[in-house]
């Protein structure tokens, strides 16, 4: 069987990347592949392009899935991209199928869940309830307050030292522009963007910060999208005091959310400690790849 590969529009470019995206069809037009290759723009990062590719099942082994990356690696070399990233299930066809094709592991991620149900609340408000002395803390929901952006944005430099191991990700600049543009694009989406900050009493800066989005309609399962503390004010407790509150005002706020998701690096024993401490348990597995062009 043959398979046509036609080229498609994303028809919601951000500011901080484009799409671009293939889809393979059958004889007869029916849709059996997509691949979706993301390029970075912004600066730090206009060497990297993300792929994702998904082959029905089945239509693997019969070379739709190689006639898309070959199309892909030939855009992002196009391009001027040095290296191209793509993310599998641990074991997977996937996990496989980039293994077999040149591609690189250079992160191993654990995916955890925190069943909202299960949770030890009480263990949860004790540490959130805990002093620290010259911190305090604040949240919003949505946009950051026009007061706050300023030091908000620099306390984003907190997830440049994140283990990322052998993964060539460039340096991601922050700045208030890109700050609110985050905001606003989960907003487009129908989700809500929930914020706890950690702020110097000394100056009134925020020097941390814990982010979670939430479905719309305040179900399902809510994602976190990043806990990061400046590494001068590190040592204080203030990563696990940061996810301990995010976790009871998403319960206060959101009463019928079934869980709160994340992932982390297996070398960011810190950052496991602390989702070990909260309760969080291990779904999967995953494994970044790398390619470089």
């Amino acid at each position: 069987m043959s398979h046509r590969i036609t080229a498609l529009t994303d028809p919601q470019p951000a500011a901080s990347s484009r799409r671009l995206a293939w889809l393979a069809s059958d004889d007869e037009g029916a849709p059996v592949a997509s691949a979706f290759l993301r390029l970075f723009a912004k600066a730090g990062q206009e060497h990297l392009a993300e792929l994702e590719i998904a082959v029905h099942r089945t239509e693997r082994r019969r070379g739709v899935g190689t006639r898309l990356l070959e199309t892909a690696v030939a855009a992002a070399r196009d391009d001027r991209r040095r290296s191209l990233l793509a993310q599998a299930e641990n074991g997977s066809p996937g996990d496989l199928f980039l293994a077999a094709r040149g591609f690189r592991r250079v992160l191993a991620l654990t995916y955890a869940r925190l069943p909202l149900a299960d949770a030890d609340l009480k263990r949860i408000d004790e540490i959130v309830q805990q002093p620290h002395e010259g911190y305090r803390l604040i949240q919003w929901e949505g946009t950051v307050p026009p007061d706050l952006a300023r030091t908000f944005a620099e306390s984003r430099r907190a997830m440049d030292d994140m283990p990322m191991d052998g993964t060539d990700y460039g340096t991601v600049a922050w700045d208030v522009d890109r700050v609110l543009s985050a905001a606003e694009a989960i907003a487009k989406r129908g989700e809500l963007l929930h914020t706890v900050a950690v702020v110097d009493t000394a100056d009134g800066s925020v020097v941390g910060f814990s982010e979670l989005v939430v479905p719309g309609n305040g179900r399902g399962d809510a994602q976190h999208y990043g806990t990061g503390v400046l590494p001068e004010h590190r040592g204080h407790g203030l990563g696990l005091w940061l996810k301990a509150e995010s976790i009871r005002r998403a319960r206060e706020r959101h009463p019928e959310l079934g869980g709160l998701l994340t992932d982390t690096a297996d070398s960011n024993t810190h950052m496991r400690g602390i989702n070990d401490t909260l309760g969080y348990l291990p779904t999967h597995k995953a494994v970044e790849y790398q390619l470089d062009l």
